[in-house]
């Protein structure tokens, strides 16, 4: 129990102890058959408290945790078989998008090139304007 729970316990108790005399006194028993269950379940103490972090408890109590075990091959995959996996897909990403770009600029090259337009026409402003539209 934490701080909080202890404190709402003591709260609790304190608040019917001081109305107990109010009490019906079915409602007094039932309050007292509810708390001989409630030790009755309780559980026995040992009489003396180990307080150990975590990861020292839970490995071994020479306190090195997790990093004392050797860690096996398929629990280094688990670690790194994802990363290598997210990685590939960004370069993959990277790479057709890349690849798309040229092909765009390909085809707005070709089209530039096979058209017969006078060489005013692309100094004019609103044709960059159109070209760049047109490879979007």
């Amino acid at each position: 129990m934490n701080a909080k729970e202890i404190n709402f316990a003591y709260r609790v108790r304190h608040a019917l102890n001081e109305n107990l005399d109010q009490l019906p006194a079915a409602t007094g028993s039932r309050l007292a058959a509810a708390r001989q269950l409630a030790l009755s379940r309780k559980k026995p103490d040992t009489g003396r408290r180990v307080l150990l972090p975590r990861l020292a408890a839970a490995h071994g109590s020479d306190g090195a945790g997790f990093f004392s075990r050797p860690v096996s091959w398929l629990g280094r995959m688990s670690v790194a078989l994802p990363v290598v996996i997210v990685f590939a897909s960004l370069v993959g990403m990277y790479q057709a998008e890349k690849r798309q770009h040229i092909v765009d600029l390909a085809e707005i090259d070709a089209m530039v090139l096979t058209d017969e337009l006078p060489l005013n026409a692309y100094l004019d402003h609103g044709f960059n304007a159109y070209l760049a539209q047109q490879g979007e």
